[in-house]
């Protein structure tokens, strides 16, 4: 049986992030994901150089080998609405592809990297995890997402959760695509539904674009993302057919119910529902919190039991509320329904509103997950 001090259960930010944090630590850490990477990981993949600052990455230095689009502005509006270009003159957000970022995490982290296997059996005996009577470790973190198996096999439900769904694609263009393309790489866009229950977005990489639309309220998604394509082609914003969208969920921030400390365990990342309210981003919060995770375990002095890891959740869950964050969910106490829609038109379609709401406080700097 292989053994070590901590397995991490997933290889994306949140679990190569906490290995990165414990690299120097002596400990002998272990990723275990059921992929091999590099693997393709649909997420629309733009980063804030919070993300960069955080994981100690110089911008010059990754995109020597890898995709970094540096993003300057934005164009936000309505589906079938107005919109509202904002401009900054300078890189306030990056875009990657997430299967190069991943693989670079993950390799640099210093981790071993166990050999590609899903977890389908966990228990926990005399202060030791054993996973797929295989692999013994103290401390486990689950690091896998929102079905993380770490967080089902220790109670998690997902079914019973309220989770926000995605549908989305990135592809490489054609020539003949890139000519019908108006989507800027410096200028991603983003398109609200009527209701302000969901957006959708698109975002060119050079020759590779990423289309999606997410909603809280999961009803009729398919119908949304058809109207989000219709919109993008009469507004000839894409003008060519978009390959088939692929599903994804995860959790915001304060919704889950997720146990995510316990015996000898800790969540981190979407497996911990920790998707920023508004943007719905999860690479900040997931390499946050995956560092948050590394030092926590630090901070036990091998000492793994629940009581010496829940200070985890007392960081995590310890930040105020933004004053903006129950915005979408509060402005039905404010306007009659039948009045969103046009309410949330006009938001849209004011300068202010995009650039000091949607843009800075929802998109480009959500609260960060305490140091």
């Amino acid at each position: 049986m292989d053994s070590c001090d901590v397995l991490i259960v997933g290889g994306g930010p949140a679990g190569s992030s906490c290995a990165w944090g414990l690299r120097q630590s002596g400990l002998d850490v272990a990723v275990l994901d059921k992929a091999a990477f590099p693997r393709d990981k649909v997420c629309g993949g733009w980063i804030t150089p919070g993300v960069l600052s955080s994981l100690e990455i110089q911008p010059q230095d990754y995109a020597r080998q890898s995709v970094l689009q540096p993003i300057t502005a934005f164009r936000v509006g309505s589906i079938h609405g107005p919109a509202v270009e904002t401009a900054y003159g300078r890189p306030v957000s990056y875009g990657i592809l997430r299967r190069q970022f991943d693989d670079y995490l993950l390799r640099r982290s210093g981790a071993r990297i166990l050999p590609p296997m899903n977890l389908v059996k966990l228990h926990f005996s005399h202060g030791r995890w054993i996973a797929n009577e295989q692999i013994e470790a103290r401390v486990l973190v689950g690091a896998g997402g929102h079905f993380c198996p770490v967080a089902r096999l220790t109670g998690a439900k997902s079914g019973h959760e309220s989770a926000v769904v995605a549908q989305e694609i990135e592809f490489e263009m054609s020539p003949a695509q890139q000519a019908e393309c108006r989507v800027y790489e410096e200028m991603p866009e983003l398109y609200f539904c009527a209701d302000m229950q969901g957006y959708g977005w698109c975002f060119r990489k050079g020759n590779i674009l990423n289309i999606g639309l997410g909603r809280a309220d999961p009803h009729r998604l398919p119908d949304h993302v058809a109207d989000f394509q219709r919109f993008l082609k009469s507004s000839q914003r894409v003008s060519f057919d978009i390959p088939a969208l692929h599903g994804h969920a995860y959790l915001l921030y304060g919704n889950s119910k997720r146990n995510v400390v316990g015996e000898g365990f800790l969540l981190v990342g979407d497996a911990a529902g920790l998707a920023a309210p508004y943007s719905g981003e999860g690479i900040r919060p997931a390499i946050e919190s995956g560092l948050l995770a590394a030092k926590t375990i630090l901070a036990a002095g091998g000492q793994y039991r629940r009581k010496w890891l829940e200070s985890y959740r007392a960081h995590l869950f310890g930040r105020r509320e933004s004053p903006w964050r129950s915005w979408t969910t509060s402005i039905g106490r404010y306007v009659p329904a039948r009045s969103i829609a046009p309410f949330a038109r006009f938001l849209l379609g004011s300068q202010w509103f995009v650039r000091d709401v949607v843009l800075k406080r929802w998109f480009l700097e959500p609260n960060a997950l305490p140091s």
